[in-house]
């Protein structure tokens, strides 16, 4: 297995662990950690002792989100925020829902932003009791991406996405059972315990089996999951150049409330 600087890529038998870990940034996405989380996933990809994956977070929570301290401009200095999605984010999403094994994240605290996004990538969900899911896109005047516009509507249906993309509030781990969000809540100091077990379970099966029951879940439920990666990428690359988007990040990084005026 590759070494990472942000990234651990361990594996068991025909079980793989990918730890998101940055946990002083709170498993933050900056482009190092995107290199390094797409490069192990293509690893476990083409590994073929590899029949099952777990992603989880070390520290505190699973993922913050995107680092905002780290943003790419282009040639006229304006935030590019299409360019590190179409170029590194999407192919970590496509290549987790493509992988011919099944994933499994264990979510054991803040899943936010692109962090929820790769939670909800995964085929089946386990959450600690702690853990919370929030796209918090829209608090900085952004819209929602990594895929979470195809997954959500897929898991929760629309009544339910619309309040995640539009309100920006945290739905706890209860609640995300509830609404079928996850697959299931364990206490905090079981997660790990339970989630090794199932995969476990998972790379002594049939995996041919899980491959194909992927593919054609994937066929009706996300058969133009790239189509929707694009759309999101243009609607955020528009969203950049807005006032709000910046009046976003500064109340953010001053930790005040936002001031937006619709421009």
């Amino acid at each position: 297995m590759p070494s990472h600087e942000t990234i651990d890529l361990t594996t068991d038998g025909g079980a793989a662990t990918i730890l998101l870990n940055r946990p002083d940034a709170l498993n933050a996405w900056n482009e190092q950690f995107g290199r390094d989380l797409l490069d192990a996933v293509e690893s476990v990809t083409g590994d073929d002792a590899v029949r099952a994956v777990l992603i989880t977070g070390a520290g505190r929570g699973f993922s913050s989100g995107a680092d905002l301290k780290e943003q790419r401009t282009n040639g006229e200095g304006l935030p590019d925020l299409s360019e590190r999605l179409q170029e590194i984010y999407h192919p970590i999403i496509i290549g987790l829902r493509e992988m011919p094994k099944p994933v499994v994240s264990a979510v054991n605290g803040p899943a936010v932003g692109i962090g929820c996004s790769l939670a909800l990538a995964a085929d089946l969900i386990l959450a600690a009791e702690s853990a919370y899911f929030l796209l918090a896109f829209v608090n900085i005047g952004l819209v929602p991406d990594g895929g979470s516009t195809a997954f959500l509507p897929a898991r929760i249906g629309l009544a339910r996405s619309a309040e995640m993309a539009m309100l920006g509030e945290r739905v706890p781990a209860d609640q995300a059972l509830e609404w079928g969000l996850v697959n299931r809540v364990v206490p905090d100091d079981s997660l790990m315990d339970e989630a090794n077990e199932l995969l476990d379970r998972l790379a002594k099966g049939p995996t041919a089996s899980y491959a194909g029951g992927k593919r054609l879940l994937n066929r009706r439920v996300y058969a133009d999951l790239q189509g929707q990666l694009d759309a999101e990428a243009d609607a955020q690359k528009e969203q950049g150049y807005t006032k709000d988007f910046i009046e976003g990040v500064l109340a953010f990084v001053e930790k005040r409330p936002a001031n937006f005026t619709g421009e």
